[in-house]
């Protein structure tokens, strides 16, 4: 059976005199229009690849908006090529900060408008990407930010353990998923990291904090202890969140995540239904991503995306 090759780009998009246009690439060796996208290396994470591809080809520094969906087709060698896109929001500091220079591999960048990047593009599943980015633009919900929401890591069981629950540890196996959520979560350029007190949340996104110099902030209203207890907060804690409109990492227990998620679609008038509880169904060292309009706070929760711990 012929592996198939995985790949990772973004509709990199910005406003123009207050009109969506999005980034081409003129790709020198083919000499045709596409997408920025790239192959996966070895060990990177989907995220990771689109973030570092759109980088490597156009010298912009982005954070991944909405997911847009997979391309599928195959290679002349016969082998399946499977592309995974998001929407990056491309910020005029990142114009200005571009290091592009026409090379071997892209002859030129250009901004075009929908309408006349539907007509350029050289290849059918670019133009299925577009139109799915074009019906955001439709329903004015393009600058999104992220709720990240995390499970913590694998920890000490509560039979092995004899001290506090909140001072149950992460296993090795945990710690290696700490970790190896940097690499994936970084991806979301995220502002703020919360997390319950307890050692195994806080272990957990450590290594976040430390990557990205942000410090976790450790609040009880998501605590298992509290909830537990009846006395949680996850409204207050969710709600500054929503409020901020501002990327962030939401740390907590796997019988707290579904009131998490719940609080999340209450406060952005999501309709609740089965993707918003299976969203919340996380294995430890897994997330979920919520992504919510910038704009329009009570447009709902505009796409999910999970992804399985990766250790």
């Amino acid at each position: 059976m012929t592996t198939a090759i995985y790949a990772a780009g973004a509709v990199c998009w910005r406003l123009i005199d207050g009109k969506v246009h999005v980034l081409v690439i003129h790709r020198t060796v083919h000499g045709d229009v596409t997408i920025p996208k790239g192959k996966v290396d070895p060990g990177e994470s989907l995220p990771r690849t689109a973030v570092r591809e759109i980088a490597e080809e156009t010298g912009l520094d982005v954070a991944l908006g909405v997911p847009l969906g997979i391309s599928r087709y195959a290679l002349p060698s016969g082998r399946e090529k499977i592309v995974h896109y998001w929407a990056a929001e491309v910020s005029e500091r990142a114009v200005q900060r571009s290091t592009f220079k026409p090379n071997a591999e892209v002859a030129a960048l250009e901004w075009v408008t929908i309408k006349r990047a539907r007509g350029y593009l050289s290849y059918a599943p670019d133009v299925e990407i577009l139109d799915t980015f074009a019906k955001l633009v439709d329903q004015g919900v393009t600058s999104t930010f992220a709720l990240v929401l995390v499970r913590h890591g694998k920890a000490v069981g509560r039979s092995g353990w004899k001290g506090p629950d909140a001072a149950r540890p992460l296993t090795e196996r945990g710690v290696t998923q700490a970790a190896a959520l940097v690499d994936t979560i970084t991806a979301w350029s995220p502002r703020r990291i919360v997390s319950s007190p307890a050692v195994r949340c806080v272990t957990t996104v450590a290594p976040l904090g430390a990557a990205t110099g942000i410090q976790v902030k450790r609040d009880d209203g998501i605590s298992q202890d509290a909830w537990e207890a009846g006395h949680d907060e996850v409204r207050r804690v969710v709600g500054k969140r929503v409020r901020s409109g501002k990327s962030a990492v939401l740390c907590s227990h796997g019988p707290v995540l579904p009131e998490i998620m719940r609080e999340i679609a209450l406060a952005t008038a999501t309709p609740l239904g089965s993707y918003v509880t299976d969203a919340a169904g996380l294995e430890p060292g897994a997330f979920s991503v919520a992504h919510l309009s910038a704009t329009n706070s009570g447009s709902g929760i505009i796409a999910i995306e999970t992804h399985a711990p990766r250790a």
